[in-house]
């Protein structure tokens, strides 16, 4: 995967066509139930069968996408989000909706995946992550905006995410290709360094994630049943907290790494609990806005730096896949969840069971945070255990620019070499040749060992 600078926009593209289809969950649970005469529940069903397809990609992909290169899983995944939404927006019956969700999904999670990949081998993974966050907010917010205006029933929402992926299209032609069979024989190579951690933090962001998406999956159901909003205005709230999330993101981009990732994470964890409560209980358009914008202004900020952090857990991007495609199947559990919470116990009680269990997480995911916080690396030494140089992995310890200080000389690829035991035998001392050219030969020849 490039980590050449140039090579960060296709990324950004990849990542945003990939991640949409996750921010409109709820115009698109909303609609399916209006539109399609679902109740909540199935509605809420339907999107979990899109998010879950999306997840089954990242499992299938990771690993593999620096021996496939990034450009033809992009294509071929940009290409299933087109066809699969495209369908749903055309179909008229459920099965066939969900049958074109299905195919969407696993498309959505290809390009996910391969843009998982390529910001982990950046320099920079957090700066990537945040402006891929920051664009795919700025689109949902526009869409957000529009889409309400316009009407068209369940169509809308999955022909705007498939003609997004058709867009994103001719950024793909910028990304890797597939590698050769040297270019592939890396020499990071070996099974997953930090495993411990990379689990703790995979189980954390499923939970984590599940949360997320539980409220996000009926907070449209709040806004115009419980709240007694019109769509128009829940759809000008939700631009409004995306909005406020493109601020929250960019603030997280100019903080960088000055308070780690411990800080914003654990406390910004904290800030979404409460938020989440807020949001689910409110009664009014004042309460449902407060909730909405705080909640969205701190939930991208934290996003990107659990992405951040599952980046720096591996420099071949294995953990920001395999950590992404948990945290998709909690995202894809979400709306289920939130739907069958909302029915059996109402939203107030939803939004505290949600609130607890946001709070229950941010304990050990912190802690990762503060165990792989990173460690001045010397260049040159080498992880004996986990067969990666450290040189290689210093870039992406910290996980942000600045986070490893820059010790010694600059940090090179380290190669290993097989080398064959050698002896030395002293050579006899030739007289010159007939040609008065020098025939003295070197004091010392190696010759290989039997």
């Amino acid at each position: 995967m490039s980590s050449r600078p140039g090579a960060a926009w296709p990324l950004v593209a990849v990542f945003t066509a990939g991640y949409l289809a996750s921010y409109l969950l709820p115009t698109v649970v909303g609609r399916l139930s209006a539109h399609l005469a679902l109740s909540p529940a199935q509605a809420g069903l339907v999107g979990s069968a899109l998010l879950l397809s999306s997840a089954g990609a990242g499992f299938a992909l990771a690993g593999r996408v620096e021996r496939l290169g990034a450009r033809t899983p992009a294509r071929a995944g940009l290409a299933l989000a087109a066809v699969g939404y495209g369908c749903a927006a055309l179909a008229g019956s459920v099965p066939l909706v969900v049958l074109g969700v299905m195919v969407g999904g696993f498309g959505s999670g290809t390009a996910t995946a391969v843009a998982a990949s390529g910001i982990a081998a950046r320099r920079d993974p957090h700066r990537t992550s945040s402006l891929g966050l920051l664009t795919v907010s700025a689109t949902a917010g526009v869409l957000y905006l529009t889409i309400p205006h316009l009407g068209g029933g369940h169509r809308l929402p999955f022909a705007a995410i498939a003609l997004v992926a058709l867009l994103v299209w001719p950024a793909t032609a910028r990304l890797d290709g597939a590698r050769t069979a040297e270019e592939t024989s890396s020499p990071v190579t070996g099974r997953l360094p930090h495993r411990r951690s990379g689990l703790v933090l995979a189980g954390g962001m499923l939970v984590w994630s599940m949360a997320q998406n539980a409220l996000w999956g009926v907070s449209s159901r709040i806004g115009l049943d419980q709240a007694g909003l019109s769509e128009v205005t829940v759809g000008a709230v939700f631009a409004t907290a995306l909005g406020a999330g493109l601020l929250g993101v960019t603030g997280a981009g100019l903080l960088g790494a000055r308070l780690g990732r411990a800080v914003p994470i654990g406390l910004g964890t904290v800030v979404i609990a409460a938020s989440i409560v807020l949001s689910s209980s409110a009664r009014d358009l004042g309460s449902f806005a407060t909730g909405e914008i705080m909640w969205n202004t701190v939930y991208p900020v934290v996003l990107s730096y659990l992405i951040g952090l599952a980046a720096s857990l591996d420099i071949r991007g294995r953990w920001a896949v395999l950590a992404g495609s948990a945290s998709s199947i909690g995202v894809a559990c979400g709306p289920l969840l939130g739907s069958v919470l909302s029915e059996e116990a109402g939203y107030p009680a939803m939004g505290l069971i949600l609130g607890a269990a946001t709070l229950l997480v941010a304990a050990p995911v912190t802690a990762v945070a503060l165990h792989t916080g990173g460690r001045p690396l010397v260049p040159g030494s080498v992880r004996r255990r986990g067969g990666a140089p450290a040189a290689l992995l210093a870039a992406t310890t910290g996980g942000l620019s600045g986070a490893v200080p820059k010790l010694g000389s600059p940090e090179q690829a380290v190669t290993e070499l097989r080398v064959r035991r050698r002896r030395l035998v002293r050579s006899a001392i030739r007289t010159a040749g007939p040609d008065g050219g020098s025939g003295q030969s070197n004091a010392y020849a190696s010759t290989s060992a039997r």
